[in-house]
């Protein structure tokens, strides 16, 4: 019986395969959720762009970002042109990053962020979703399409020295797009920390 069990369990593992990878140019991955200011966030209702950012307050990745004030410049950047920025944690309990809705409010509070949502995923649901592998991870989406996925910019370091002569790769993805024309970075390799999922 046990192993009539296993061979059936083997045959379904073989028939539903693992999410693959968003893939750029394609239908970005829809997903549901509540801020933490108790919004109802639905990706598909939102129109234009919108960018996906993976963070966790505790890696040094994400705090030469922060501190730098680099993010919340990028953030800025794109919210003022009409962008939507969704900020992501996908920490789990117990581990790095890990917050509930009142401290992530108050660490973007902090830090001057000015994300329109900011979605707590501790079960790494929506990060497994997208495939997130660090903090930070961005994602640029416009009408729905997946148009960027990677690192924030060109230097992955965690050196807040590196990021003026850096190629912001958020920003670039934005301007083309602004500009009616094909993203010229569309990818890259993400740097950071793990996601602590």
């Amino acid at each position: 019986m046990k192993s009539l069990i296993a061979a059936s369990f083997l045959s379904f593992a073989m028939v539903m395969p693992a999410l693959a990878a968003p893939r750029l140019g394609s239908e970005a991955p829809d997903f549901e959720a509540v801020s933490t200011n108790g919004e109802a966030v639905k990706l598909s209702d939102i129109d234009g762009v919108v960018v996906l950012e993976w963070t966790n307050d505790g890696c040094p990745f994400v705090k030469k970002h922060y501190e730098s004030g680099n993010m919340q410049a990028t953030q800025k950047t794109l919210t003022e042109g009409g962008a939507k920025w969704i900020t992501i944690i996908s920490s789990a309990p117990g581990k790095q990053g890990y917050v509930d809705a009142e401290e992530a409010n108050s660490i973007a509070a902090e830090h001057g962020a000015m994300p329109d949502y900011t979605i707590l995923d501790p079960t790494g649901d929506i990060g497994k979703l997208y495939k997130a592998q660090t903090t930070p991870h961005m994602f640029v989406i416009e009408d729905g399409i997946l148009e960027y996925a990677g690192a924030i910019d060109s230097i992955p370091s965690g050196n807040p020295a590196d990021i003026e002569r850096a190629e912001n790769y958020v920003l670039s993805a934005f301007a083309d797009i602004q500009a009616g024309n094909e993203v010229q970075t569309a990818s890259s390799k993400p740097y950071g920390c793990n996601v602590k999922y």
